[in-house]
């Protein structure tokens, strides 16, 4: 599924959910997500959520350590988005959020970053609670994990990346639902060596893509409105 980032639009401002099919390559996705940011802010264009799965891809963010980058064995983009090294590939569903944080959306204050990167926790805490997988945060770590309370262990089981531009939010989350998780061996996810990643299909819950967008979508007026 395609769209056109820059159309204009004559209703209210309001959140709109968009799902692509297939593979959307990574540098189409940041284009698509400059322009349509670009819309936002001059109001020609709605709120999105953009829901989409990569090739397998490795992402930069600004604090990123080359030498977290331990196998180049898939294409590499310096992303602009805060944060360390991610992965990106098919199995993985990847939530785009462009939202004007001028205004406030549900219990998320207007300009406030920080409260507005707990959100996209909580949505992604709350998307997991639909399976039956509790989600957690940790202090001094990005992202939603899963604890081991018999084996002592926790993985990531959701990424966080964000930046925003003149108030408009783009980049946004990554719920692993099945991918190949061997694919994370070429970088330090994260930047954190003592940890490993999880999936819902690892954890037992064999969720399709189309189940995964749908917890998605439920929890999403739960923290947004």
């Amino acid at each position: 599924m395609t769209f056109d980032p820059t159309t204009p639009l004559e209703t209210a401002p309001k959140v709109s959910f968009r799902v692509s099919e297939g593979l959307t390559p990574y540098a189409d996705a940041m284009a698509a997500m400059e322009a349509r940011v670009a819309a936002i802010r001059a109001g020609e264009a709605e709120e999105l959520v953009w829901l989409v799965e990569h090739p397998p891809t490795y992402t930069a963010g600004t604090s990123a350590k080359q030498e977290d980058l331990l196998d180049r064995r898939f294409p590499v983009f310096a992303a602009g988005r805060g944060g360390q090294w991610t992965y990106h590939g098919p199995g993985q569903r990847t939530g785009y959020v462009m939202l004007d944080l001028t205004r406030p959306h549900g219990g998320v204050r207007a300009r406030d970053v920080r409260e507005y990167v707990h959100g996209l926790e909580e949505w992604l805490i709350r998307a997991l609670d639909h399976f039956g997988v509790h989600g957690e945060r940790r202090e001094g770590r990005v992202g939603i994990w899963v604890a081991d309370r018999v084996r002592g262990t926790e993985d990531k089981i959701g990424a966080l990346g964000v930046r925003v531009t003149r108030w408009v939010s783009w980049h946004g989350v990554a719920l692993n639902v099945d991918p190949d998780l061997s694919h994370f061996g070429g970088i330090v996810p994260c930047g954190v060596p003592e940890h490993g990643v999880t999936s819902l299909h690892k954890l037992g819950v064999l969720a399709t893509m189309e189940e995964a967008d749908a917890a998605l979508m439920a929890a999403w007026g739960d923290v947004f409105g």
